[in-house]
């Protein structure tokens, strides 16, 4: 077994990390893979639907991406870069910034071009920042109409120049989001489109929500070489009730459930290790999927291309196997499949159906 990050790495040119959506969200590819199988077989996302089997439960994750990022220039021209990680009182927010050589306790910071403008407060433990914003109570409405989309460090923009902010909100978020929250968006999500949740229903393939709040450790590297001494931040989830009952009627019935994202995976697997409530859970995860681990929850999963020696190529070498995962990406390599974020997505189907 390997047991090592550096058993989870593959070669990746720079020319395939998408850094753009495309057009349309379901024209995105689609890998098909089966759970157990060598096989692999390309598709196009909007043919998700009948690639299903058609008595699975399909799970989605319901978290929403406020627009968190900001940005500013100091005198000088200095740029500064912010992510808004917890509110901790009225208007006064944990930050972590960068590019923040020239910024002191007492800085004022015009970000937004003084729309959502700032005073530096102190450090922080964990090397960010408290920052007091001013006008706290129309915050959260000057945030949403001017704050930017927490986009991932590979994903890059010129944020001071012809930069169409508006245009990310949305393309950063999936069709079905409705519960703030998140830092990150579930990537897997994003492919969805209005087309394709009405293509499902045709089928009759049931659907369900839960909501699992991506953290800061997504954005974190990990700087150690054995997965046993990672510690995974703790995320916050909620499986409701509803949700709870129809994943375990589906397994009861020997029907296959199928995850959107590997934080749908986190967020079920977490639930089933706490026993399967049938009144539901919320709570935090800190759940560290990798190999070997046994799946209470989840037959299938639908899913992005991950970055190299992360901990979410751990949790899906986890349910199809290193060398089979290495293998698909070798091909999606060879056949030029977008990857992360904006990238295209693989479908592990269950062994049946």
């Amino acid at each position: 077994m390997a047991d090592r990050f550096e058993h989870y790495d593959f070669p990746l040119p720079e020319h395939l990390i998408a850094q753009h959506p495309l057009p349309s969200r379901d024209a995105s590819r689609l890998m098909l893979l089966r759970r157990g199988s060598d096989a692999i077989a390309h598709h196009v996302f909007s043919e998700l639907p009948a690639l299903l089997p058609p008595d699975a439960l399909l799970v989605l994750n319901n978290t929403r991406v406020p627009p968190r990022r900001l940005a500013a220039r100091l005198p000088g021209r200095v740029a500064v870069e912010a992510l808004l990680v917890a509110e901790e009182g009225p208007g006064l927010w944990h930050a972590l910034v960068r590019k923040a050589r020239r910024v002191k306790p007492g800085t004022s910071i015009p970000f937004a071009d003084g729309r959502l403008a700032a005073r530096a407060v102190e450090r922080t433990a964990d090397g960010g920042w408290r920052l007091q914003f001013e006008e706290p109570q129309t915050l959260p409405h000057r945030l949403e109409a001017h704050g930017l989309a927490p986009l991932p460090p590979y994903i890059r923009r010129e944020l001071h120049g012809a930069y169409d902010a508006a245009a990310d909100r949305t393309a950063y978020q999936t069709c079905y989001a409705r519960v703030d929250g998140a830092i990150a968006a579930p990537t897997a999500g994003l492919h969805f489109t209005p087309r394709v949740l009405a293509a499902l229903r045709e089928r009759a393939i049931e659907t369900a929500e839960l909501t699992l709040h991506v953290g800061l450790g997504t954005f974190a590297k990990v700087k150690v070489a054995d997965p046993a001494r990672h510690t995974m931040h703790a995320e916050w989830y909620a499986v409701p009730p509803d949700t709870a009952a129809r994943v375990t009627q589906a397994r009861a019935e020997g029907r296959p459930v199928i995850a959107v994202g590997t934080t749908t995976v986190r967020a079920l697997e977490s639930w089933a290790a706490a026993g399967a409530p049938p009144r539901g859970i919320q709570d935090w995860s800190a759940l560290f999927i990798r190999p070997p681990f046994a799946f209470q929850a989840v037959d299938g999963m639908l899913t992005n291309f991950h970055l190299p020696r992360s901990t979410l190529l751990l949790l899906v070498s986890a349910f199809h196997g290193r060398e089979r995962l290495l293998a698909a990406y070798r091909e999606a390599v060879a056949q030029g499949y977008r990857f992360f974020s904006f990238g295209d997505c693989m479908l592990i189907a269950p062994d049946r159906g």
